[in-house]
C-alpha cells in the first residue's frame, strides 16, 4: 500500500484533538505503581486459615473486602491481618449478602470445593479454587460445564504451573531437547499416616474414632461438615488431617500429584487414558491407602508416540529404577 502524506500541521491537528478526548490513566496520575483503589478487584476469601490464607497475600494488590471460615480460632490470624474485610462463617451469606465481592478464592477442604465453586459461579463471581480442584470426576465434570457457562473467569491453584519450573520442561520436551518420551514414572514418599496423625491410628486401625469430644466453641461443625455424610467432630478430622479420610480428601495423588503430573500432562499434551491400573495396600473403607501404584497408559497424540506414567505413593512405594 502506498504510504498516505502528511504535513506537520495536519498531525499536530489530528494529534491534538486526539489528546483532548483521550483518558489518562490513574496510574499515571497517582505516580508510579499506583493503581486507584476503583481499579482494583475487591476479593473474598473462602477457607482463610490454612492455605488460603498464602493465597490471599499474594493478592493483597487487590482489595480483601471479606473473609469466610467455619473455624474462628483457626482463621484468627487472617481475620487480624484483614481488619476491614468484614468476617463471615458461612459462605452462602456472604455471597447473598455482599454484592461488592468481584472474586472468591477457595481453600478449604476438598469436599467442599465443588459447592462452594459452584455458588460463586452462579453468583456470577470470578473464582480461583485451590487443588485438588474437585473431590471427585463426576463434580469435576459437573464443575466444568458450570464454569464453562458462567461469565466469569475461572483458575485451580496450582502454584507450580505458574512458576517458570513447568514450563522450562515444556520448552525442553516440545524442543526434542531429550528426544520422544514415552515412559514417565512420578513419586511421593509422604503419606498422611498415621491416620488422623498424633499416634490415633494405633488407636483405631483406619477406622472412625469412637470416642465424640465436644465440638470447639469457634468452630460449626455442621458446615465444616458440608456435603459429606454428617458424623461427630473429632479433632482427628480437623484441622489439618482431614485429607486421609475419603469423606474429604482424596489421597496424597491428588495433593502432591496434582502439583507433579501437571507438568507431565502439559509438556505431553495428554488427554484421557486409555486404561488406568492401580494397587495399594494399607487402605481401608474410611482411609487413603499407606501406598499405591498407579499405571496411566495414554494413546498417541498427532506425531507424538504412546506415553505410559506410573504414579508412587506412600511410606512402602518402591521408588523406579
Amino acid at each position: 500500500m502506498a504510504q498516505a502524506r502528511t504535513t506537520r500541521r495536519r498531525f499536530l491537528k489530528a494529534t491534538t484533538a486526539a489528546t483532548l478526548f483521550s483518558i489518562v490513566p490513574r496510574h499515571v496520575l497517582g505516580g508510579p505503581h499506583h493503581t486507584a483503589p476503583s481499579d482494583k478487584l475487591n476479593i473474598a476469601g473462602i477457607g482463610v486459615g490454612g492455605m488460603g490464607a498464602v493465597n490471599l497475600a499474594a493478592l493483597e494488590t487487590e482489595n480483601i473486602v471479606a473473609l469466610c471460615d467455619v473455624d474462628g480460632a483457626y482463621a484468627a490470624g487472617t481475620f487480624k491481618k484483614y481488619p476491614k474485610a468484614k468476617v463471615y462463617s458461612d459462605y452462602r451469606v456472604l455471597l447473598e449478602q455482599q454484592k461488592d465481592v468481584d472474586a472468591v478464592v477457595i481453600a478449604t477442604p476438598d469436599h467442599t470445593h465443588t459447592v462452594i465453586a459452584m455458588a460463586a459461579l452462579a453468583a456470577g463471581k470470578h473464582v480461583y479454587c485451590q487443588k485438588p480442584l474437585t473431590h471427585n470426576v463426576s463434580e469435576a465434570r459437573r464443575l466444568a460445564e458450570a464454569a464453562r457457562a458462567a461469565p466469569g473467569i475461572t483458575q485451580m491453584g496450582i502454584q507450580g504451573h505458574s512458576g517458570p519450573g513447568a514450563r522450562l520442561i515444556c520448552e525442553w520436551i516440545w524442543d526434542g531437547a531429550i528426544g520422544e518420551v514415552r515412559e514417565v514414572d512420578a513419586w511421593c514418599s509422604l503419606s498422611y499416616y498415621p491416620w488422623g496423625h498424633a499416634g490415633w491410628s494405633s488407636k483405631w486401625g483406619g477406622a472412625r474414632p469412637a470416642d465424640t469430644p465436644p465440638v470447639p466453641a469457634t468452630l460449626d461443625w455442621d458446615l465444616w461438615i458440608g456435603p459429606a455424610p454428617l458424623r461427630p467432630y473429632h479433632p482427628a478430622y480437623h484441622p489439618l488431617v482431614w485429607r486421609c479420610w475419603w469423606d474429604f480428601g482424596s489421597s496424597m495423588i491428588c495433593d502432591r500429584g496434582t502439583h507433579t503430573l501437571d507438568p507431565v500432562v502439559w509438556a505431553l499434551k495428554l488427554g484421557a487414558p486409555t486404561s488406568i491400573e492401580a494397587t495399594s495396600v494399607g487402605q481401608t473403607e474410611e482411609t487413603h491407602a499407606l501406598a499405591a501404584i498407579v499405571t496411566y497408559q495414554f494413546p498417541a497424540r498427532e506425531s507424538r508416540p504412546p506415553v505410559k506414567v506410573t504414579w508412587y505413593e506412600g511410606v512402602r512405594a518402591p521408588r523406579p529404577e
